[in-house]
């Protein structure tokens, strides 16, 4: 058991922040699910687990108000998480191509807080919703990656995306197609979903068209992350022993030295040259070996 821990932390540590978050769901699924097992063997209910999802009833809403960013790591069942991650998995490489690993952490976040807050001002504005509004909850990162999509889209629209029964497709009209499906289900019985949806569509062409002229709307969303987790490493350096200090001993170790900061800044000279490239001429102008170095930048 130890051995699959070890294995499943180094596989989180050295994947891009797609598969990450992709490990935080599934592993939030997983335990969800495994309590709520246990605890109906016992005929009780998971209660806690309703404090984790998103009420559509403001009241109830600020006696939880972190259900806000709890619900986008919650699935209802299987086939829920299943498809979210696989559209996680395949446009958040995607996505990687264009943006940072930074712009998909924040944007995950921020089109889940749209597509929530969305959801909540929907069920309370119109009255078709309002029978609902005291029992209804939802859950699920469906918004989030739906932000994803759509910034992807919105970046590089005439991208190439091969279906397996309609062939490749213009990554526009994909996008197009699912944001007109969730419209027309909007009085269906998953209503609350198709309304998210919609909201964290909105947050990513926000976010996209942003960027485009300079701002970064996930920027504070980042900064609060970055603030929470330099505590938490703060506290842990505090644990250990003070680092040795290393001296070297021969012109040859700073040789070493002199020799990885060259390659490093020839990299770094070299991804700056194909962002510009990506920037001026499109994806599609890439040499097949761009792409890879773009792709194995985006990891890092």
């Amino acid at each position: 058991m130890g051995h699959i821990i070890t294995d499943l932390k180094e596989r989180f540590n050295k994947g891009n922040i797609a598969i990450q978050l992709i490990f935080i769901n599934v592993g939030v699924f997983v335990i969800v699910t495994l309590i709520n097992i246990f605890l109906q063997l016992f005929n009780r209910s998971f209660a806690f687990a309703e404090y984790l999802s998103l009420p559509a009833s403001f009241p109830r809403f600020i006696t939880q108000p972190w259900s806000i960013l709890t619900y986008m790591f919650m699935h209802a069942d299987l086939l829920h998480i299943l498809f979210n991650m696989l559209w996680l998995f395949w446009f958040g490489q995607l996505f990687l191509y264009f943006f940072s690993a930074k712009h998909l952490r924040g944007l995950y976040i921020l089109g889940g807080i749209c597509g929530g807050i969305l959801y909540m001002v929907a069920y309370n504005v119109f009255p078709f919703f309002r029978p609902m509004v005291s029992v209804s909850t939802m859950v699920g990162a469906s918004a989030s990656v739906l932000a994803i999509v759509i910034a992807t889209a919105y970046r590089e629209p005439n991208y190439p995306v091969r279906l397996l029964l309609f062939g490749t497709v213009r990554l526009k009209y994909l996008a197009l197609v699912v944001v007109l499906m969730d419209l027309f289900f909007l009085t269906s019985n998953n209503a609350g979903g198709h309304i998210a949806h919609l909201g964290g569509a909105l947050a990513g062409l926000w976010f996209a068209a942003s960027l485009k002229h300079g701002t970064d709307i996930t920027a504070w969303i980042n900064k609060t992350l970055d603030a929470i987790i330099s505590l938490f490493s703060g506290k842990a350096f505090a644990r250990r022993k003070p680092k040795m200090k290393v001296q070297y001993g021969s012109n040859t170790d700073r040789q070493k030295d002199y020799d990885y900061n060259a390659r490093k800044k020839a990299s770094s000279e070299e991804i700056d040259r194909i962002l510009d490239k990506l920037k001026k001429s499109g994806y599609e102008s890439l040499t097949t070996e761009e792409k890879k170095s773009l792709f194995d930048a985006s990891k890092k």
